[in-house]
């Protein structure tokens, strides 16, 4: 029966999205202008919607209907963290694993499979299918928009205006891959963290598209004379002025988000990003409200994303611990409500007030929810401003508590790597940090009955000696009763700068800081979306329904009777505002009334308890278990480590050796590190030479 529920709810799904697919098709053709077109209107036109009721029905509820649907899907069949995956067998597990193996490795792209290569020229053909079906109609029927215009000038602002068009269609995608929540996305098993590459290439090609657009009207003005038309803010039609300070806006965006600046310059491109909300809101008076209908729905789920992540984040989260490494490595310990589940490699957001008021970053889970049922652990590494102010912070005063919001965590829906026999995980520096979070799920799921754990190779590469303390995070504080003897765990460390140990006299200890409980500190708790599927679907569902509603009463009572009587055309620019403001209130309103009241119900005595949790003092401090390994070790846990760690000086892994020499038929090849890292053992695995090999990258640098 459950099978038979997710096999129709997946074919609904497929034929709701290949509707949408067909609609933006058939959008230039002469079929839609000609045949769908009348016969919609005369029945969608009422004086509720009027001329955006088309728009509505075929843009915008599709992919509503999805998100909305998506969230009930994910519901009744989401997998439970313990829970193997079943692997897929025959052909079709051949096919799927070579369109996902790496087919082109070069930088700026990146590392892409051979099914993103597909689906982007898919996406491109599209774009060329459109183009070329708007221009031949066009320059079938040219229109002269001024006397004594020449044929060629026609043709130029007739070109130019399509290539707006075609810079909506990207639009029309451009917001999925960045809500972080989304229902759509673990359909097709992306994370917004694996897919936010895709929003970067949509938005370096609507850039171009919409670059084109500007300047190709700003010539065609100029040479027919009618550079006063750049001025123009047109109360019936599109406005030129909001198109240009639109573009100003993304002009300023798209230059602050290239690599080199954003790598130095964050803080930049991070509040500057912060302007799509007025890019948004001027691009919506320059096209209107029909053409915002097309895009509306990526938009919409992502405002409704980002409002529940704001919610989120007005409440302090309950610091307990941090460790501090010599490697100038932190790790920081939070109280979580038990009901909160995750899958390995999640992340999470992190704001600290003391540090800077408004900045976010993105940091690993270390921690299993699994084996750490009343709390989540996240590691920073000191590489910037930011988490230098935090680490100087903690080390160099006596901090008794520290206010700290969490947005997440964040992460794939299901737990992938469980469908390998062999795991080998290969990582640069603090790039080590999603996979202590896989180790720890594995050694908890490896003492379950009836669990065959992958075997598990790490090969770790660092500059220092003193970098083996990241290693100490494996074990989590309660380390010494943890049973690791049933996980198949082999550590290959790799010290690149120094060719031997340092003198121990030389050697620092991990310093572990204890904070103070504050009763306006909660627990993390489970935001409304990967552990309450249902609650978002509501918040999905009532705020469209709630904004369809007031939309058509609007339409119908205030701006039809204004048009009726005076016989002119509603301001164009206050037509807009109320789609926008109308948009946001009921986004606003449903998701703050439904997440107060899941607040409500899940502030209960279980919440009390978790405030006066006890947790006990790592055993592995002030010392630690491989860094200065002479020491005598504590805890059993810490010898099996220590015995399936081989530390090699100054040398580097001879990656190609290690991968072709992995005799399991299903292994998977796991990466995060540097760029030059992740691309080198992406072009081993894509070499062909070893078919046993599945390539994924975890990147966290965007």
């Amino acid at each position: 029966m459950m099978m038979k529920s997710h096999t129709f709810l997946r074919v609904i799904f497929l034929l709701m999205f290949l509707g949408w697919l067909t609609v933006w098709i058939l959008l230039p053709t002469k079929i839609y202008k000609n045949t769908w077109t009348p016969k919609l209107k005369n029945s969608l036109n009422s004086t509720y919607f009027r001329e955006q009721g088309v728009n509505l029905l075929l843009f915008t509820f599709p992919m509503m209907f999805i998100g909305a649907l998506s969230c009930i899907y994910l519901h009744l069949h989401r997998e439970k963290i313990t829970q193997k995956l079943p692997s897929t067998s025959g052909a079709l597990k051949r096919c799927l694993c070579y369109l996902r193996r790496p087919f082109l490795v070069m930088s700026p792209i990146g590392i892409v499979s051979s099914m993103e290569l597909i689906f982007a020229f898919m996406f491109v053909a599209l774009l060329i299918w459109s183009l070329s079906n708007y221009l031949h109609i066009s320059f079938g029927h040219l229109h002269m928009h001024k006397q004594g215009e020449k044929v060629w000038e026609a043709k130029l602002r007739s070109v130019s205006l399509r290539l707006g068009y075609i810079g909506n269609i990207c639009w029309a995608f451009l917001f999925f891959p960045v809500t972080r929540g989304s229902s759509i996305l673990p359909l097709v098993g992306l994370t917004s963290e694996s897919s936010i590459k895709y929003h970067i290439w949509l938005g370096h090609l609507s850039m171009v598209l919409f670059g084109a657009h500007t300047i190709g009207f700003i010539i065609y003005w100029a040479i027919t004379n009618q550079m006063v038309e750049a001025l123009e803010w047109s109360k019936t039609y599109v406005s030129n002025v909001g198109g240009e300070i639109a573009s100003l806006i993304a002009l300023a965006m798209w230059i602050t988000s290239i690599p080199r600046i954003r790598r130095k310059m964050y803080e930049v491109f991070f509040y500057t990003h912060h302007l799509y909300i007025l890019y948004i809101l001027f691009y919506a008076i320059h096209v209107g409200v029909g053409y915002m209908c097309m895009i509306a729905p990526g938009i919409f789920l992502f405002l409704i994303d980002r409002h529940l992540r704001f919610l989120q984040s007005r409440q302090n989260a309950r610091l307990l611990s941090a460790r501090l490494l010599p490697c100038d490595a932190l790790e920081l310990t939070f109280s979580k409500n038990p009901s909160l589940y995750y899958s390995p490699t999640s992340l999470v957001f992190i704001n600290v007030p003391k540090v800077s008021k408004l900045q976010w970053h993105p940091f690993t889970v270390s921690s299993s929810s699994n084996m750490e049922t009343n709390s989540l652990s996240v590691i920073i590494k000191n590489l910037g401003s930011w988490s230098n102010k935090l680490y100087k912070e903690l080390s160099s005063t006596t901090l008794d508590h520290l206010s700290v919001s969490v947005e997440g965590p964040y992460g794939p829906h299901t737990s992938q790597f469980l469908r390998h026999e062999q795991i080998v995980m290969i990582s640069g520096g603090s790039g080590i940090t999603p996979f202590i979070s896989i180790i720890r799920d594995l050694i908890f799921q490896s003492q379950q009955q009836e669990f065959q754990p992958p075997k598990l190779l790490l090969v770790c590469i660092f500059k220092n000696y003193v970098d083996l303390t990241m290693l100490d995070l494996i074990l989590p504080s309660s380390g010494s009763t943890i049973q690791i003897s049933q996980l198949q765990l082999q550590i290959e460390a790799y010290i690149t700068r120094e060719k031997e140990e340092p003198p121990r006299d030389t050697q620092k200890h991990i310093q572990t800081i204890w904070f103070k409980p504050n009763l306006l500190d909660s627990p993390i708790s489970a935001i409304l979306g990967p552990n309450n599927w249902l609650w978002l679907s509501a918040i999905i569902t009532s705020s469209f329904i709630m904004f369809l509603l007031i939309l058509g009463i609007v339409t119908r009572y205030y701006i039809y009777p204004i048009e009726s009587n005076s016989g002119e055309v509603y301001n164009w620019t206050f037509k807009v505002m109320w789609f926008m403001f109308l948009l946001c209130a009921c986004i606003c309103l449903c998701s703050s009334a439904i997440f107060l009241w899941w607040k409500r119900q899940n502030n209960t005595l279980e919440n009390k308890q978790i405030m006066n949790v006890e947790v006990s003092t790592p055993t592995s401090s002030p010392g630690s278990w491989i860094y200065g390994s002479e020491r005598e070790l504590e805890s059993l846990p810490h010898q099996s480590l220590v015995q399936a760690t081989n530390v090699h000086f100054g040398a580097r892994p001879d990656l190609k050796k290690i991968l072709f020499e992995c005799e399991g038929k299903d292994v998977g090849v796991m990466v995060c590190g540097p760029r030059k890292l992740r691309h080198e053992v992406a072009r081993i695995c894509a070499s062909g030479l070893a078919d046993n090999l599945h390539f994924e990258s975890i990147s966290f640098n965007w």
